[in-house]
């Protein structure tokens, strides 16, 4: 009911064969119910002004903060491990925000430090190792019903989601993605919370307390005049720098892990989920971009089979053409978001059958690009990414391909790279010559070798096995003749005509 109900209301249907969508109130309770792991699927839904009412996004917005908490002797329980000396001057025992994973609360040190402390919910580990069983069993269970896409998808998806889930539910690893994330961002214009090593461990986090309206407090934001557009390009901004020139990003700026200060500066709180982008990816996501904006379907194809959301034996005569229609509809500015949203919808539902996947590098990329978009049209009228985002992108891709501040900073780093260029060429000839040179097949490419040998092997394994049961049947029972020669027939048909 939670799929269906997200299913007909992000297309606008009133029903699905009788059945009919959950009620706001409903859908939380459902999501709560279901645990840490559809909570984290729908915190990425509650971003989108696009797809749910104003109702929905009401309900499912407290999912990012405003979930039960822990009951007294859990809390006991956690605080008591977690702080075996008394570690603070007052502490606040009603928190202040309840996510899935754990509760933050607030609390003052003897030097009247004011702090957050992030308990972990006790067992939490337990239940999520428990969710990502029944997701597998799911995937066991449905997995033949897919295309050989949609299942290494599902099971990118699945594989992914696990091993970051798994990484979140330890706030040792949340207590060192923020150290360094504070190191390698510091001068990005984005407050992070300064953590307390010596107070923090596995079930507690102790950070500074910081201050400010959550992301979509659109009233007390829009209250303190703060300008929204400009909000919005430091963030793309930021993300940018994250993503395509670093690699390494925050891959959960949900609405409650956002604040914006009264001096209009974002502060991201909640380092649990931390993501690393491979080079590789990151070179394919700048010429993306590149080709978006210059409207280079060719150069956008390529790079998204190299990225690996495109399957390397897809047509590409047809995919410019669809790659073309999207464009066309994200880059008009008549287009109400629900309008745009509808004729995506239909150019989509076209290409059904086209081999798209979704590979583990590119899922939590076009999760945080899904967020960004989504906040963005909280506040700003018919907001979209490709439209909004793509020019503040384009800014930024000299810097992610490694161009220096000035034109004489880039040519002299051009100029040292000659010598390791050219004993690279000289290499390249040598290996040539002596016929050693090696070529590299991407991953795409030997992924659909080896989707190409499974299709071919498969009937003759198949027509085989039937042969051979024919074969041991009439040596088993020779009143069985009839059954085996039928068995025989198709085999053999099966291995002619496969």
């Amino acid at each position: 009911m939670f799929l269906l109900t997200i299913y007909l209301v992000i297309k606008r249907k009133e029903s699905f064969l009788g059945l009919k969508p959950l009620k706001p109130q409903k859908l939380k309770d459902t999501i709560t119910t279901l645990g840490a792991s559809f909570i984290k699927l729908a915190q990425v839904l509650a971003t989108r002004a696009d797809f749910f009412s104003q109702e929905y996004l009401d309900e499912l917005k407290e999912l990012h903060d405003k979930l039960p908490p822990m009951n007294n002797s859990e809390f006991e329980e956690v605080f008591n491990k977690a702080f075996e000396n008394n570690s603070f001057k007052t502490f606040d025992k009603t928190p202040i925000a309840c996510a899935s994973i754990g509760q933050v609360h607030k609390a003052v040190l003897f030097d009247d430090t004011k702090v957050a402390v992030k308990l972990r919910r006790k067992g939490i580990k337990k239940r999520v190792i428990a969710d990502i069983k029944i997701i597998n069993i799911f995937n066991f269970l449905f997995n033949p019903l897919f295309s050989f896409y949609t299942k290494n998808s599902i099971e990118a998806v699945i594989k992914e989601f696990s091993s970051m889930i798994l990484q979140e539910v330890s706030l040792n690893q949340e207590l060192q993605n923020l150290i360094k994330f504070s190191q390698m961002y510091k001068d990005s214009g984005i407050k992070f919370p300064k953590p307390f090593i010596d107070l923090s461990c596995d079930d507690a986090l102790v950070m500074s307390f910081e201050e400010g309206f959550r992301f979509d407090d659109k009233e007390n934001i829009l209250k303190e005049k703060i300008d929204f557009n400009k909000i919005i390009g430091t963030l793309v901004n930021f993300y940018t720098t994250q993503m395509l020139i670093n690699g390494y990003f925050h891959a959960d700026p949900h609405p409650g892990n956002l604040l914006i200060s009264k001096d209009g500066q974002i502060i991201l709180l909640d380092f649990g989920m931390v993501k690393s982008v491979p080079n590789s990816s990151r070179i394919a996501i700048i010429e993306l971009i590149k080709a978006a904006n210059e409207r280079d379907y060719e150069l956008y194809i390529s790079a998204s089979k190299r990225l690996g959301t495109i399957a390397y034996e897809a047509p590409t005569s047809e995919l410019a053409e669809f790659t073309s229609k999207m464009f066309d509809i994200f880059s008009n500015d008549n287009l109400s978001s629900e309008s745009m949203q509808k004729l995506a919808f239909e150019v989509l539902e076209s290409t059904r059958k086209m081999p798209f996947k979704l590979p583990s590098d590119a899922i939590y990329i076009l999760r945080v690009s899904a967020i960004i978009e989504g906040l963005g049209t909280t506040y700003i009228e018919n907001f979209n990414g490709i439209k909004d985002i793509l020019p503040i992108l384009q800014e930024n891709l000299p810097k992610a391909l490694g161009a220096k501040d000035s034109i004489i900073e880039t040519l002299v780093d051009e100029i040292k790279d000659i010598p390791f260029t050219l004993k690279n060429l000289k290499s390249v000839i040598k290996q040539a010559s002596n016929g050693e040179l090696k070529i590299e097949i991407s991953n795409n490419q030997l992924e659909f070798i080896s989707k190409e040998i499974k299709s071919f092997i498969k009937p003759i394994i198949l027509s085989f096995g039937l042969i051979f049961t024919s074969i041991f049947m009439i040596l088993y029972d020779k009143e069985l003749k009839q059954m085996a020669l039928t068995l025989f027939v198709i085999g053999i048909i099966r291995l002619l005509y496969r």
